[in-house]
């Protein structure tokens, strides 16, 4: 039967855009399914999957990302590295060249809502040039199920996806053919020149990460959650590859959400409809839930090898990219939380990926460490992860464990962070999921079966009954025995073959931590920086080494 079309009370024309060939509204899954095979965009792998590869972008372009510089927003944003301005003029020029691109083109519209707190969802559209972008905006927001509000749907912000075109920067003041801009006073993010889906997911992200700490005094977070029988709420906060997703997919708790979420007076909510899930040597016994999502209809895989004979994947292959992908609506996780809320946290827990092997696996935080290590936002990246990459790990700082997302100033963030902290009494606790017995090409990495019965002691309450002691120098409280743990695995100086090594080492990162927060000084209080690591007395020259 012939399906029925909806009358759409706001048109394409409200954007300016006009003459296209045919707009494809709201489709369904099955529906998107045969517009990718008739498009020849990808191929459907056994099971179901649908299987796409984004060409040459297969992340994110940090650097190609803009703030439009207009008088509505401008003195709230966090200027600077992250956030760079963008002329009002040259984003009007260029949305006009991008209006006339669209002219004889095949869209796909889907409208949409970010944020499963009705009291804060935001009015969405996603329009593409590609179906498999239309089923991968389907899969990542919040679906609108009523038929009466969708033939209503009023977006508040819409994105503009288009791969095929291409920005010239000598004409249109960008760094390269690749853009990602955000205009806040029209409410309008165009992305060109990339296939990478992720610039979509992280553009509604950053918008929410404006409006929401500005207007209504709620907290985003880039961390993943999960609620226990107890309806005990737990917030995992990381930077990609640090875990979040593969430790909130605990078969004994509920799934809140996997990357991104609000903490507004009521409780935790989460932004999105969807996972966006790393699959790159998924483990289908430490990750099962995950895994079994690479194995659904409906589930959409980026840049995953495929044999194109038998349509079985080869998830260890990292052919494509490392940052293999798997994009899917939360209802194909069986034990997800349906109305994505969950209430106040009772544990933080803040992960971080040390490829130095210094970091504790497990600690206890002060709340005063809290707010100095959600800061400082650090994880560390290995050699082969990126092209250029030096042999050894290099340490990352990303403020607020999501830097490239956040328009407002960190404080702004940290300060909600701290207060909800203080309000509800939150037991805040570091883990690290990365090396031990020391760095990276040396020692290991931290076995995934140690690192979730430490999580699970921490939200069983196990963990806050044992004895602590005092790491020298980054001041952690870590726990001297856990269930289920070696007890040589919770001291990382034990574990090196050379403990004189681990301590000039670890001298060597706390500098850095120590430098990088220099520039956040200003804007928290004394208790704060003194909950950083402390150096010992004549080893502060370290720092200048390392400048």
């Amino acid at each position: 039967m012939p399906k029925k079309v909806l009358k759409h009370k706001v048109g394409l024309e409200h954007h300016g855009i006009k003459n296209v060939k045919e707009i494809f509204w709201n489709l369904t899954t099955p529906e998107l399914y045969e517009q990718i095979i008739r498009n020849q965009e990808g191929i459907i792998s056994h099971l179901g999957p649908v299987c796409v590869k984004t060409g040459e972008h297969t992340g994110r372009s940090p650097n190609d990302k803009f703030i439009v510089q207009e008088p509505t927003s401008q003195d709230n944003i966090w200027w600077g590295k992250v956030n760079k301005p963008f002329a009002v003029d040259k984003f009007d020029a260029l949305y006009a060249r991008v209006l006339a691109y669209m002219q004889g083109k095949n869209l796909y519209v889907q409208d949409c809502l970010g944020g499963s707190d009705p009291n804060y969802q935001l009015h969405i559209r996603v329009i593409t040039e590609h179906a498999w972008q239309s089923l991968f905006a389907r899969n990542m927001f919040i679906q609108i199920r009523d038929t009466e509000k969708l033939e209503n749907h009023s977006p508040a912000f819409t994105i503009i996806g288009l791969p095929n075109f291409k920005a010239v920067p000598e004409i249109d003041g960008t760094n390269s053919e690749t853009f990602v801009i955000v205009d806040f006073s029209k409410q309008l993010v165009l992305i060109g020149g990339t296939r990478y889906a992720g610039e979509i997911k992280k553009s509604v992200f950053s918008i929410l990460n404006y409006l929401l700490p500005h207007k209504y005094n709620v907290l985003s977070m880039h961390c993943s959650a999960n609620m226990g029988d107890k309806e005990d709420t737990a917030v995992f906060f990381g930077l990609s590859g640090t875990g979040k997703t593969t430790l909130s997919a605990d078969s004994t708790r509920k799934l809140i959400g996997d990357d991104e979420h609000g903490w507004s007076e009521d409780g935790v909510f989460n932004f999105e409809g969807g996972c966006y899930a790393k699959v790159i040597k998924l483990n289908p016994e430490a990750e099962p839930e995950i895994f079994e999502c690479t194995r659904r209809f409906g589930t959409l895989l980026e840049n995953v090898v495929m044999d194109y004979n038998t349509r079985r994947l080869d998830l260890d292959d990292s052919s494509f990219t490392e940052n293999t992908r798997a994009g899917y609506p939360l209802t194909h996780i069986s034990n997800s939380v349906p109305e994505g809320r969950g209430g106040h946290p009772k544990n933080v827990i803040m992960l971080t990926c040390d490829a130095y092997g210094i970091m504790p696996p497990v600690a206890k935080l002060t709340p005063e460490q809290a707010m100095y290590h959600f800061i400082s936002g650090y994880t560390a990246k290995v050699a082969g992860t990126e092209r250029g990459m030096s042999r050894e790990p290099s340490a990352i700082f990303s403020t607020c464990f999501g830097a490239p997302f956040m328009a407002l100033h960190p404080s702004v963030y940290a300060n909600l962070l701290g207060e909800r902290i203080a309000e509800h009494k939150v037991d805040c606790w570091l883990v690290n999921t990365g090396w031990t017995g020391g760095p990276y090409g040396v020692g290991n990495r931290m076995e995934i079966a140690h690192t979730r019965s430490m999580i699970n002691a921490i939200l069983n309450g196990n963990l806050k009954k044992v004895q602590l002691k005092t790491d020298p120098i980054f001041g952690l409280q870590v726990p001297e025995s856990c269930p289920n743990v070696p007890k040589e695995v919770l001291d990382p100086r034990g574990t090196w073959k050379n403990p004189k090594a681990y301590d000039e080492k670890a001298r060597e990162l706390a500098a850095q931590f120590i430098e990088n927060f220099k520039e956040y000084e200003e804007s928290v209080g004394p208790g704060v920086i003194a909950a950083g690591p402390q150096l010992p007395t004549g080893k502060k020259s370290v720092i200048k080494q390392i400048k």
